[in-house]
């Protein structure tokens, strides 16, 4: 971020590195609007800045305003010269119902070079247009990418297992929910409580349990 305010005065680049800090801070902290007021200060202050109109899409995509956010990312895109964001752009496009051009974006020669981390996001987001169309077997296929054998991806791992899940192959899904809950060290997904669930374990069981411990005691 820092190399792309150096076009700025040193007082402006200070000022909008700050609103970029709060934006990630309060989207953290699910607080919209406010990262929403800072976004939109940090583009008017430097509208040519990549970071600053990433910053703006992101709010506009957590909002669910995806033509905003598209039209956002399209910037950076165009500025940057980067397709990092070509992820979010597909599933933007699904956001607004438009499933054919996602697919299309998805297949585009730029997503074939993009790093692993956006490879495998890109994956996941083809895979819920699949099954958005009614296309299971499919949704599992896009998920059929070399990361998905390696022990780092929960996420990945995670939306095989629900996919699966969603074709009746629950054993298989349970496998994969395993996989998921294992590798998820940042807790980005709920295998653990889908596991649960397959294995006939809810919350209110466990607190029921607790609750009778604590009476016997």
């Amino acid at each position: 971020m820092h190399h792309q305010l150096r076009t700025l005065s040193k007082e402006n680049a200070e000022g909008v590195a700050q609103h970029l800090v709060m934006v990630a801070a309060l989207l953290e902290a699910d607080d919209y609007d406010a990262a929403m007021a800072h976004a939109e200060t940090a583009v008017r202050r430097a509208g040519r800045v990549p970071a600053a109109r990433e910053a703006l899409g992101m709010v506009a995509y957590r909002t669910g305003d995806f033509a905003r956010a598209l039209g956002e990312f399209r910037t950076v895109r165009r500025i940057s010269g980067s397709d990092h964001l070509l992820p979010l752009m597909v599933d933007c496009e699904r956001g607004l119902g438009r499933h054919e051009r996602a697919l299309d974006l998805a297949q585009s020669p730029e997503s074939r070079r993009l790093p692993t981390e956006e490879r495998v996001e890109l994956a996941i987001v083809v895979s819920g247009i699949r099954r958005d169309l009614g296309q299971t077997d499919a949704a599992l296929v896009a998920l059929q990418i070399p990361q998905l054998k390696k022990s780092n991806q929960p996420r990945l791992a995670y939306a095989y297992a629900d996919t699966l899940l969603g074709l009746g192959r629950t054993e298989e899904a349970r496998e994969w929910f395993q996989k998921a809950a294992d590798a998820d060290t940042e807790y980005e997904t709920d295998a653990v409580e889908r596991l649960e669930e397959l294995d006939g374990v809810s919350a209110t069981d466990l607190l029921g349990g607790a609750e009778e411990d604590e009476v016997h005691e």
